[in-house]
């Protein structure tokens, strides 16, 4: 039976094509989506670490291995750097390396397979005596502010006492010490430990105690992460101190406790008062008490001075003495006013008086007299004062008159020559010989007759 080419070809599902990169990414998307977080442990092997910081190693067991990649940004909060051969615990998710294809576990925690597992007990532990409300705050006690006798339950040869009792003899002197020994590191250290506790609640001789021991790794310090320790912690009838290794160390008895102090030392100075702060504080209240004292009394003194001086002006004695005084100076106000209008009715007088003598006929008659007189005499100083005007002015003109006159030039020997009917004779050529003619000097005359001409 002939086949149709066409349905043939439809019915074949078409390929589909996957690159290398893609599958590779989408082997790595199902990994991560589909395992999640996982915790894996085995022995660590192949560590290297470039330059970039990141850590590569591999995970092993007895039949297998796995490739394990650490970034900078978490292998830096490890806190110690992994050793080939070590037991490790990790938890990562797994994912794919696309460049090479392989798979591998991408780490995010890394921790010692041992101590991993004490944190994971110390954290269930943690969250089951939370439920219970051993950490709750409000049972939390207040701690006494100055305890006659403070107990310490530590070890006896340990250096933690040693601190604290150099702290307690520093800061509070006055305060008792009584040590209760005990273990506190080993199997036997917790059952000791509650021994201890469970004593000095009963004997309750103290105010307050002290349960410390100095810094170890979290093995030594595991007997206070023990419940049982935690229990006889809540069960004490005296506030508790924690003071267990360092401040980066954490036990269950530090969240039991009603307090937890960094270390033992620290403990020592939270459960007593400073003694040399409260010798200051008391010498400074003591001067803050005798300063409000003076002041008081100030205060007193001066309600009582305000109180005797207002009884003294309430006294009838000084109410006559004002009234007496108020009369004293009502009279003097009189009298100034009666000397007032009679300077005043003077002063009016006085101006009527000279009012009528300046209206009066004889004061105007002599008043026109006074006026004429100054009138002639103002006459008279302007006449003479136009009189000697008139008088510069004619030695001016005559002074004027003098410079251009022809006579002045006689004086310097110089002659006016007339004809006999009195015109000037300026040219020689203009006279006859034989003429008549007379010559005028400065003083007088001189008649002459013309004998000869020159030019």
């Amino acid at each position: 039976m002939p086949v149709n080419p066409e349905v043939g070809a439809s019915s074949v599902p078409p390929r589909e094509v996957y690159s290398v990169s893609r599958l590779n990414r989408e082997v790595r998307v199902l990994l991560e989506r589909g395992l999640g977080v996982v915790w894996i442990e085995g022995e660590l092997s192949n560590f290297s670490q470039p330059a970039s910081g990141h850590w590569y190693f591999s995970l092993k067991d007895r039949d297998a291995q796995l490739r394990c990649a650490m970034f900078r940004m978490k292998n830096v909060l490890v806190g110690f750097t992994p050793r080939p051969g070590m037991q490790v615990l990790i938890r990562g998710r797994v994912s794919v390396y696309e460049a090479r294809g392989e798979y591998q576990l991408i780490a995010d925690t890394l921790e010692e397979a041992g101590v991993g597992a004490l944190k994971r007990e110390f954290e269930r532990l943690k969250i089951r005596l939370a439920a219970e409300g051993l950490f709750a705050p409000e049972r939390k006690r207040a701690l006494p502010r100055f305890p006659r006798r403070i107990g310490v339950i530590t070890s006896p040869s340990g250096a933690a006492l040693h601190d604290i009792l150099h702290v307690l003899a520093r800061r509070y002197p006055p305060a008792g010490v009584l040590i209760y020994p005990t273990l506190v590191q080993g199997a036997d250290a917790a059952p000791a430990l509650v021994a201890a506790l469970r004593s000095a609640s009963a004997r309750a001789e103290c105010d307050v105690l002290i349960l410390a021991r100095g810094g170890g790794s979290l093995e030594d310090l595991w007997a206070f992460n023990d419940e049982r320790v935690a229990r006889a912690i809540h069960a004490s009838t005296l506030p508790v101190v924690s003071g267990v290794g360092h401040e980066v160390d954490f036990t269950i008895a530090d969240f039991v406790a009603d307090l937890r102090a960094p270390t033992p030392s620290g403990a020592a100075e939270l459960v007593t008062p400073d003694g040399a702060a409260w010798l200051q504080s008391v010498a400074r209240t003591s001067q803050r008490l005798h300063g409000a004292m003076r002041r008081e009394l100030q205060v007193s003194a001066a309600r009582f001075s305000a109180a005797a001086h207002r009884l003294q002006l309430s006294h009838p004695g000084v109410r006559l003495h004002q009234q007496m005084q108020r009369l004293d100076d009502m009279t003097q106000r009189l009298a100034g006013a009666a000397r007032a209008n009679l300077q005043r009715d003077r002063l009016r007088l006085m101006d009527a008086r000279g009012g009528l003598l300046r209206n009066s006929p004889q004061h105007r008659v002599q008043e026109f007299l006074a006026r004429q007189h100054n009138a002639g005499a103002r006459l008279e100083q302007a006449l003479k004062a136009q009189l000697a005007r008139a008088a510069h002015r004619l030695a001016l003109l005559q002074r004027a008159l003098h410079t251009v006159s022809p006579l002045a030039t006689l004086t310097r020997g110089f002659a006016i020559v007339t004809r006999a009917d009195g015109t000037v004779v300026t040219d020689a050529a203009a006279i006859e010989v034989g003429a008549q003619i007379e010559a005028r000097l400065a003083r007088g005359s001189i008649a002459a007759r013309v004998t000869g001409r020159k030019p």
